[in-house]
């Protein structure tokens, strides 16, 4: 029976935006997280060495990857079960508290391993200590969120949280910027994460004000068992898609040198931009395939359409003023990354491909096909921009390009022959 509490949350039918609204609402929220993102590193370029922000992207980079490890995909499984009409109050209390462990857990382990491996970096720092753990664990909630509005129809929120988020963490690196020249990496961390922080505490503001859920974490296994189960697999896919670009900059800094990863990064954030479109039309492709199945074909072409139209303009514009765009973080960062940041633009189509193929593969259940596809392009995609790292950030990025798009045009004519499948077995 359910409690006045889990009836209290609205029913998502009722509640439920189209579509596109949330997919252009996720992007448009993303945008102006990356915007804000953007400018925080030109700030921070101009505050302190090559070297410091070079290890400061290792650490939002770490961050990242923790918040990936630590989410179990359960932010999908929330999306699956309040499709499938499971009480959205009793979901998230389950997801919150599971997300919530996992990315405390995975934070400390980072922490510890660092200091063992490499103590003379910002992980000696008692300010990184306290600034890593909550960046992952907000980070690791905010992920959930994200989605759990997208289930419940809201998905547009997004576009205030992150705003707000990225103001933030903006606002706190400039001050530390105007106080002193040479601030250390922990202190941009700490910069970073407050903005983290912020969003997350919108959100779970949005989640009371738009559909009555008020978070009463909860670690019983019968609420747990199931989201897991439902979650881990999204979860090995989802980290096949992340893993790759997060896990870069990390072996850059620590196998090369922190500034092949401070002049890598900003190529690859201001590109991630423009594959936001890809990755958000595709989680509101996922949510409305499982709710429903027979529109997934129609759905599918439509967000790839949307993908390739809203990323498409972002990328052309990347490519056209990559040079006046990374000038703004300083001269020596145009001259090493403009090109890589034209070559992983152009990586928009094949991603946007990709996308499609794994957000269908969600829908129909096909998790270990799409994971053995995402494991193979990902070791390809690291291993060919280590093996160019060493001729610039242009010569990675062109690598890169070449393996996502053959990866891509892979999983195309198998994305076309599921489509077809689908599509006869349609009533």
């Amino acid at each position: 029976m359910r409690t006045n509490r889990e009836t209290a949350v609205m029913d998502p039918s009722t509640v439920r935006h189209s579509a596109l609204r949330s997919s252009l609402g996720l992007v448009a929220g993303k945008a102006a997280q990356t915007g804000a993102g953007f400018a925080f590193w030109v700030v921070a370029a101009h505050a302190t060495s090559d070297r410091e922000v070079g290890l400061t992207t290792a650490a939002v980079s770490a961050v990242m990857i923790c918040t990936q490890l630590a989410v179990l995909g359960a932010g999908s499984a929330v999306i699956v079960a309040v499709g499938r009409g499971e009480p959205p109050a009793r979901v998230l209390d389950a997801a919150f508290a599971i997300v919530g462990v996992a990315g405390t857990v995975l934070a400390l382990g980072y922490l510890v391993l660092h200091s063992a491996v490499a103590p003379d970096t910002a992980s000696a720092s008692v300010l990184f200590w306290l600034t890593f753990p909550v960046a992952a664990v907000t980070g690791t909630l905010v992920i959930v969120l994200d989605q759990a509005l997208v289930a419940l129809g809201h998905g547009a929120s997004a576009t205030l949280r992150y705003t707000l988020g990225g103001g933030v963490s903006l606002g706190a690196a400039a001050f530390v910027a105007w106080q002193a020249h040479g601030a250390p990496a922990e202190v941009l961390m700490a910069c970073w994460t407050l903005g983290a922080t912020v969003a997350f505490v919108v959100g779970v503001v949005q989640l009371r004000r738009l559909v009555g859920y008020r978070p009463r974490p909860s670690l019983r296994l019968a609420r747990g068992r199931p989201l897991l189960a439902l979650g881990i697999p999204h979860q090995l896919l989802t980290l096949t898609e992340r893993a790759p670009g997060l896990v870069l900059p990390l072996l850059l800094a620590h196998m090369v040198a922190p500034e092949a990863a401070a002049y890598w990064y900003p190529a690859w954030m201001m590109a991630w931009a423009a594959y936001n479109a890809p990755v958000l039309m595709g989680i509101v492709q996922f949510s409305e395939g499982v709710r429903d199945a027979d529109r997934l074909v129609s759905t599918t072409w439509a967000s790839l359409r949307w993908s390739l139209a809203v990323g498409g303009l972002a990328a052309a514009v990347l490519v056209l003023l990559a040079h006046p765009l990374l000038s703004l973080l300083g001269e020596r960062y145009a001259d090493s990354s403009a090109g890589a940041l034209r070559w992983l633009a152009a990586g928009l189509v094949p991603y946007a491909v990709l996308q499609a193929y794994n957000a269908v593969c969600r829908a129909r259940g096909h998790y270990a096909e799409a994971i053995v596809v995402g494991v193979t392009l990902g070791v390809a995609l690291c291993a060919s921009a280590l093996l160019a790292a060493g001729r610039g950030a242009s010569d990675m990025a062109l690598a890169w390009l070449v393996v996502l798009s053959i990866g891509a045009a892979a999983v195309g004519l198998r994305l076309v022959a599921v489509l077809r499948r689908v599509s006869r077995d349609t009533p």
